[in-house]
């Protein structure tokens, strides 16, 4: 097994408090941002995508694969009270300014803690809310309704398009590459009921070139891709209480 305390090139650098609204997040096309709700304070990350760019999510707002102009992570308190969590998130992108379609994750975990990596081009970020985790495939009956948001978000931006099959691919290898890390991290687990990932390229285009059509974990984008999600949820991992 690797050892996650090795020094690493590609090692994730975690997020500090914020001393004002809008911090600039590094490497990313982001901020992390502040608000208030009913006395708490929260925060949330934005990635102000614009046109041209498409997205393949599990988010609860704007999932799928299709034109998003912006990203949103958003945290909310333990203990979740709202049934209706896309309208939520929509209610935060609108106070943050973000117009058009766009692709809204939320989390309980502090977002403040945020861990990103870069792997030639290929940047990720993460949020790791680990209170609540366990095994993908468990004897226990599924839930109806919101589930819980605990929480591990990944939200990964490609310098490059991407086939819709190399989006769904792509999934797959930050998937493994997040199984990898908490298992690196020590941790008996596969994620928590709530994980999700977002997963942004450029259309294809005469100035963005056609879109690649592999992302597994051994083809050159999926390579840097499953890199840099690992670093970020093993730092984010080995952080957590």
């Amino acid at each position: 097994m690797i050892n996650p305390r090795r020094p690493a090139s590609r090692r994730a650098t975690r997020g500090c408090p914020i001393r004002s609204v809008r911090s600039r997040l590094p490497a990313q096309r982001g901020e992390l941002l502040a608000r208030r709700e009913d006395g708490t304070a929260l925060h949330h990350l934005v990635w102000r995508l614009g046109p041209g760019w498409r997205v393949c999510s599990s988010a609860v707002l704007g999932g799928g694969i299709g034109p998003r102009e912006w990203i949103l992570n958003a945290q909310v308190p333990g203990g979740y009270p709202r049934m209706d969590p896309d309208r939520h998130l929509a209610e935060i992108a609108a106070a943050a300014h973000l117009a058009g379609p766009g692709a809204g994750l939320m989390t309980a975990a502090d977002v403040t803690a945020y861990t990103t990596a870069d792997d030639e081009h290929v940047h990720a970020t993460a949020t790791c809310g680990l209170g609540v985790r366990g095994w993908a495939a468990a004897p226990a009956e599924g839930t109806v309704g919101p589930p819980r948001p605990g929480t591990v978000n990944i939200v990964v931006t490609f310098p490059v398009p991407l086939s819709d099959a190399a989006l769904v691919n792509a999934v797959a290898t930050a998937t493994e590459a997040k199984v990898q890390a908490l298992l690196d991290a020590g941790l008996d687990c596969s994620g928590t009921p709530t994980d999700a990932v977002c997963l942004a390229a450029p259309e294809p285009g005469p100035e963005t070139g056609a879109a690649e059509p592999f992302a597994g974990p051994r083809s050159r984008w999926g390579a840097r891709l499953a890199r840099a999600v690992h670093a970020v949820v093993l730092e984010g991992a080995l952080r957590h209480p």
